[in-house]
């Protein structure tokens, strides 16, 4: 995963990272492959976080904040990225409502600013699993 988000477009200029010992293994390797500075938040209120207060917690994200990374863990994780997904990727959208393993990324392009994101406000672009990148 971290040579892919190495390459992919847009990349991260802001991360929120849970505080738990497995988040912050998962995202040194991103932070290493990506090579430039990227502001990083390691942050307790992300441990183990639902849906509602990950989404609370992006809504206070700063307007000029453009392409954020949230590494946390599930349920919570896959429970926003399925309500913010309005709309998007058909097999993505088909997919995440089945199974957010270890190490998923879903990509969203938010319709809406980060104080009004809700339920629907965002565009699925991809959803790449872990064992899509072994092939």
């Amino acid at each position: 995963m971290s040579a892919f988000l190495s390459q992919a477009r847009p990349r991260p200029t802001m991360v929120l990272c849970s505080s738990a010992t497995r988040a912050r293994a998962s995202w040194q390797p991103v932070g290493q492959a990506l090579g430039e500075p990227v502001e990083v938040h390691v942050e307790d209120g992300l441990y183990a976080a639902g849906a509602d207060r990950l989404l609370a917690r992006l809504r206070r994200l700063p307007e000029g904040a453009d392409a954020v990374l949230l590494v946390g863990h599930n349920p919570g994780l896959q429970d926003l990225a399925s309500e913010l997904a309005g709309d998007g990727d058909p097999t993505g959208l088909r997919r995440l409502g089945e199974k957010f393993p270890t190490g998923a990324l879903a990509t969203l392009r938010l319709e809406t600013s980060w104080r009004e994101l809700g339920p629907g406000g965002g565009y699925l672009e991809s959803l790449v699993v872990p064992r899509d990148l072994a092939r």
